[in-house]
């Protein structure tokens, strides 16, 4: 799932959690395990967030230390100068790490499923279907407390739960399609697409610079699809669907402010994106998983195993959402430019290891070169955002 920023008011979409809030209001988080919250699993990722609204801006801390000054504090756009190994620093820095490594985790047992149960469909309400159940579990228990919903969000939250059904699914379709890393190269065209969008359906006027700082990452895909040795049609029409479909996400998003803090607003999501999940899967690849599709992946894996890993992918899925909106949160805009290019890298990169994937020599530099070019578009359009919002406060 893909990050965008919202400007005109809404937060940010980031990794594929949209936040949708109305500026007055900043969250701020603490994690699950200083608060109580026990849940089990691999590598002792994060299980939950808490999330609550606060009308000032001020740095996150976790409720351990909420009692405590704000010596240590530091607001997000980097005002107050503080030490490298600060406790603020250090937790930034986990979060961080744990948002690269949640998400390549994802990616990697993702691809795995689909190499021995290629069932896309079916996989992406899997994903959904255990974030909602997460969820459910965490309103009954009170963290966070479920804010109720009338029919004006709704009616806000079902076209951006639409969009993002859409393109969880088209990517996840991808993904069982081609490799991992070719997926991911497509989908750096995501900024072109928001590019677009800005310009011919929003009216805005996208400055030159970002235009002209697009044209490597258009150069760079263009190279690595013409000798991607895993290429077919279908990956790669899936996962530019995927771009477009993330595109309009945050053009509704922009539409849909709300007072509801994002932990809500994700679950609400959530919800909504399965039901647009379930008839496809049930109608696409229904008859065939009766038929073969469930004895096949039983048969290669074991029982065991093949409810382990939709759970745990389930799981992971939801963890690296929720985790990524906390850490991008956390820090300025260049910051979130520069992390969410890292983290391409680093499920690209990871993901080639791996899987032993063969690239050639020209679809390694046209990845490198995309890569390098939604680097720039990133920094330019951050410095942009960082400028208008210092004009706004002056």
């Amino acid at each position: 799932m893909e990050s965008r920023v919202l400007t005109g008011g809404a937060t940010a979409i980031r990794g594929g959690l949209p936040l949708l809030r109305k500026p007055a209001a900043v969250m701020k988080f603490t994690t699950a395990a200083t608060c109580g919250i026990n849940r089990d699993f691999p590598a002792g990722a994060v299980t939950a967030i808490l999330l609550e609204t606060s009308p000032k801006r001020e740095s996150i801390k976790p409720c351990s230390a909420a009692a405590s000054s704000s010596a240590g504090s530091s607001d997000s756009s980097g005002d107050a100068k503080v030490g490298f190994f600060n406790k603020a620093t250090l937790t930034t820095g986990f979060f961080f790490f744990m948002w690269y490594f949640l998400n390549v985790i994802f990616n990697i047992l993702n691809k795995k499923i689909y190499n021995y149960f290629p069932y896309p469909y079916f996989v992406s309400v899997i994903h959904l279907a255990v974030g909602v159940v997460y969820c459910l579990v965490s309103w009954t228990v009170g963290l966070p407390k479920r804010a109720p919903i009338d029919s004006t969000q709704l009616k806000l939250l079902t076209p951006v739960a639409f969009c993002h059904a859409l393109g969880h699914v088209t990517s996840n379709v991808s993904f069982a399609a081609v490799a991992v890393s070719f997926t991911h190269t497509v989908k750096a065209l995501e900024p072109f697409f928001n590019a677009a969008a800005s310009q011919f359906i929003l009216g805005q006027q996208i400055p030159l610079a970002l235009w002209l700082s697009l044209a490597p990452v258009v150069l760079g895909v263009s190279m690595a699809s013409l000798t991607e040795l895993s290429f077919n049609w279908l990956g790669f029409t899936s996962a530019m669907i995927s771009n477009i479909s993330f595109t309009y996400r945050s053009i509704y998003s922009k539409k849909a402010m709300t007072d509801m803090d994002s932990t809500n607003v994700y679950a609400y999501i959530s919800i909504i994106a399965l039901i647009f999940c379930l008839p496809p899967a049930i109608f696409i690849e229904g008859p065939q998983l009766l038929q073969h599709g469930f004895n096949d992946a039983i048969a290669k894996v074991g029982l065991t195993k093949f409810i382990t890993d939709l759970f745990w992918v389930g799981m992971f899925y939801h963890l690296y959402n929720q985790v990524a909106t906390n850490t991008l949160e956390r820090v300025a805009p260049l910051t979130h430019a520069v992390g969410n290019v890292l983290k391409r890298v680093f499920v690209i990169g990871f993901s080639i290891v791996i899987f032993g994937n063969k690239i050639s020599t020209q679809t390694g530099i046209g990845t490198c070169i995309a890569i390098a070019g939604v680097a720039i578009y990133s920094f330019i359009k951050a410095k942009m955002e960082e400028e208008k919002r210092q004009k706004k406060a002056a």
